[in-house]
This record gives C-alpha cells, structure tokens and sequence, in this order.
C-alpha cells in the first residue's frame, strides 16, 4: 500500500478532464480543475506560514473551496482539523488551545470573534461562495504545487470526537488509516469511474469527508454537490445519480415526501446509510416505496468504517453486516476481554489498517483505549447473531448520537447546572424517528425562580451548538436514584422511551 494520501489519488485518477464536482447550480469542475485549485490553496497555506504537521484548525460552511482546502492541507503535508460549523466561540476556544493550529480558517462573519480568540495565530476567511481572504490569497498563487513527501504512519487528519470526560478529544488519522478504508470501501461497494454520488453531508466529519468524498476521489468517480441536504434538490438529482450516502434522517424525510417513487430511483444503483442507527421500521418502508435495500454499515471516528452489510447477498435491517476485509471485528467482555459467543452482547473491538494512530497529545487515553493484542475498544455494545451479522445494541458509555453527530451527556449537563433556578440536571438520548436519538434534558428547581422549558432552551442557544441543545426539557420533582446516590438514568429511559413516538 502506498503511504501518501494525495499521492495515491493521483494513482488513481485516469482521466483529468473529467468531471469531478457539479454544485447545485449546475457548474462543473473537473479533476484538472480541482487539483489545480487544490495547488492554489496548498500554495496560500505556505505563504500563510504552514509547514509539515502544522495543524490548520477550520470552521466553515461546505463548499468546493472547502474541499479543496482540505486537499491542500494534505498535499502540504499539514494536519486538517474540521470543525463542526455551529460550534460557538465558546466551544471553539477550547479546540483552539487544544490543536494549537499554525493557522484558523472561519467565516468572515464571525472573524473578529475568532481572531481575538486565537491570538497570536493567523485567522483567514472563506465562505461558502468561496469567496474570504483565503481565497484571495489563493487566487494569486500558481496552479502547481511541489507536493510534500508523506509516509503511512504521518496525521493526515485530527477529527475531535466526544469521550467519557465529555472533553472532546483529537483523533489522529494517518495518511495509511484513510487510504485502506478508501481502498476497502471502493471495492466493497463497487465504486467505479462511472458512478455519480448524491454528497448531501457535511464534510466536518468523517461520514462526508473520508467516506462520502474519498470515495468519489479513489474511484475517479462523480459527485452532485449540495451545500446541505434539500429533500426537493435530492429528488430533483436522484435520475442523474447512481449513489447516495446519508444518515437516517435523510431516508426518514424522503419518505414523507410525496415525490419518492421507484420510478424515480431507477437510474440509482446503492443507497447507504450511516452515523446513527437505522430503524429497521424505515428499511422496511425504503424497500417497498423504491424497491431498494438500504446499505447499512458501521464506522466511527477513531476507525473509519469496520463493517458492512453485503453489496451482493442480504442486507438485514437492524444490522451494520459483517467485518470488512483486512479489518478484524471482536465482540468482548468489557472487563476481561473474553470473546463472547454469538448471540451474547459484549463491547465492539476493532483492529486493522484503518484504526486511527491515538489521541492527540493523551498517549494515557490512548493506552487505556487498546486491548494489549492491539484491539480498540469502541465502547459500543454489540453481539454478532448466528450467520455473522454483526448487531449494535447500545454503548458503554452514555454518549448520544443524534441525525449522525456524538453529543455526550455531561457536556449540557454542565451547561445545565449553572442556569438560575436549576438544582440539577440528567440529559439522555431517546428514540427518535427522524434523528435515530432525541438529546433529552431533566431538571430538578431550586425553587429560586421559576422555571420553563422555553426559557431552559432559549438560554442554551448561545452556549451550545444547535445538535447539542436538547429537543425537550422536562421539570421532575426528583431524579431517579440508586443506593449509593448514582442518577440511574436507565429509569429514565425507559419511562420517557416513547416522548417522542408521535413525530
């Protein structure tokens, strides 16, 4: 396997003069196009001060300027740190001082903030037009770049995901960890020159940036580029694609949309789902409505994607189907490691290629995340059922997914509990047709001043990002308890399992 990332697309890409990108307002961008642009930006990072293993922290909307950004971080041999673009200064500052970035790319409409927040570093600009002062700067560079020289183990990427501390951590992607899992995915799902992807995800985070994108890269493929996903702009493209990747949210609202048929799915050879867990009630109702079989598969920040369910051969609902090659799947006994027997629900452990290098700056984390045989512990519960499909039950710990982005508990627990009039607070994830998991809060008053859920929630809307902030809040007069005073949040769930079963 080679050992640098850009150097393995340009491996693969046969034709430069074929299309790469078409945004939603019809216009193209070639494969030549796009390196050449990539160039531009590779050589405005250099001018900005960047060099090998700098870290460039980004927080911007999606575009094809966007893209090209994260190109050039790799060709110049930087580590791209994305972040989700509804961040809040305040949450930001703690990513800043973390990363410890060469330069910061944000939006013109919040660089003052982010500026004074990184001082003494560099901030440029790029919106979602392309436009900012980045792409000034790039527009006066040369098209040709003198690309750096990467090695398998070198950080290609630091993508933050949630952890038992609720202080997000940085997980470091080699150039090796993304070109296996393109490699992998490329043929497990039959990706060729001729297939045009739906890209209707953000490209922050792994899902659109190394799943969705890498794909189309290694397979010189084709992509249908929308700023974010439009349930009319899908369908309208649907007849021209051959592909689509989304999270379940997506399939749950083309399902209520009157304009989804078989008829217009005809040309649409895969459709595949992932970030959170696809109800099987929602296959079910895919299937009938388009005559297709969703493609659910199972991956994760720190891994990229371990499992699949088959192209060929039965995609069960309720199952992410089996280890992809190269990559070895265990379910284990969370204390002793002890393989469990099929049918028995034990943690999900993961080793091969695509497992990330360790957490950024915490060698402690990231030894006690490993197995001493080299397995990672996901912190996933699972259990494989008798023909190998591989089940996820529930996690270890409490972190919440919802429409595809980790929010962990104890971070707007925090938030919470400094409110006036809050005595204290549990949040939970519970079921949710369109978001797989509804980020649910309860509050306990002090009896200090009153409380409402409208007044709870429009206090959290500066202090956290939109996915964070819970759906409901809900005011008890206690919060459940064991014995030894520990919120047992499992009573909880089960008595507001069904909140949100009618929408």
């Amino acid at each position: 396997m080679a050992g640098d990332l850009f150097a393995t697309i340009m491996e693969r890409v046969g034709n430069l003069d074929a299309p790469f990108l078409e945004t939603i307002h019809g216009k193209v961008t070639t494969y030549r196009d796009f390196l050449a642009q990539s160039a531009r930006f590779a050589n405005a990072l250099r001018v900005a001060g960047v060099r090998a293993d700098d870290r460039v922290l980004v927080q911007v909307e999606k575009s094809r300027e966007a893209l090209a950004l994260y190109v050039a971080c790799i060709r110049a041999g930087a580590i791209f740190v994305p972040l989700n673009s509804a961040y809040t200064i305040r949450e930001l500052e703690y990513f800043i001082a973390d990363a410890d970035p060469a330069l910061i790319v944000c939006r013109p409409s919040n660089h003052n903030e982010v500026q004074r927040s990184a001082q003494p570093r560099p901030c440029l600009t790029l919106d979602e037009q392309g436009g900012g002062s980045l792409a000034e700067l790039a527009a006066r560079q040369p098209g040709s770049f003198a690309d750096a020289e990467c090695q398998p183990d070198d950080i290609a990427a630091l993508l933050y995901t949630s952890g038992t501390t609720g202080r997000a951590k940085g997980a470091m992607l080699s150039h090796g960890n993304l070109i296996s899992n393109a490699e992998t995915l490329v043929e497990a799902w039959r990706f060729t020159p001729t297939d045009t992807l739906i890209h209707a995800l953000p490209i922050f985070h792994t899902h659109g940036l190394f799943v969705a994108t890498n794909v189309v890269l290694f397979a010189a493929a084709r992509m249908l580029f929308l700023p974010k996903f439009d349930p009319e702009e899908v369908l309208r493209l649907m007849p021209r694609a051959t592909v689509m990747m989304g999270v379940p949210t997506f399939y749950v609202r083309l399902l209520q949309h009157p304009g989804l048929s078989d008829e217009i799915c005809q040309n649409m050879r895969l459709f595949i789902s992932g970030s959170a867990p696809l109800l099987p009630e929602t296959h079910r109702s895919w299937r009938l409505k388009t005559g297709h079989s969703i493609l659910e598969r199972y991956g994760m920040t720190e891994t990229n994607m371990n499992t699949s369910n088959p192209y060929d051969g039965e995609r069960v609902p309720g199952t992410v189907g089996f280890p992809l090659p190269n990559i070895e799947v265990r379910v284990s006994d969370p204390e002793t490691g002890t393989p469990c027997a099929p049918g028995e629900v034990g943690v999900i452990e993961v080793k091969g290629p695509n497992v990330f290098r360790g957490y950024w700056r915490n060698p402690e984390k990231t030894k006690t995340e490993f197995r001493q045989d080299g397995f990672f512990m996901t912190g996933d519960l699972g259990r494989f059922d008798e023909r190998g499909y591989l089940h996820i039950v529930g996690r270890v710990k409490d972190l919440i997914i919802t429409g595809g982005y980790n929010v962990y508990p104890r971070e707007v627990e925090l938030e919470l509990d400094t409110l006036p009039g809050v005595l204290e607070s549990a949040v939970i994830g519970l079921p949710h047709l369109d978001y797989g998991e509804a980020v649910t809060a309860f509050l306990v008053s002090d009896g200090s001043v009153p409380l409402t859920e409208e007044e709870v929630l429009k206090a959290l809307r500066t202090r956290l990002a939109r996915f964070k902030q819970p759906k409901r809040v809900l005011l008890l007069q206690s919060l459940p308890r064991n014995a030894m005073g520990k919120v047992q949040k499992e009573k909880l769930r089960q008595e507001y399992r069904l909140l949100y079963s009618a929408g």
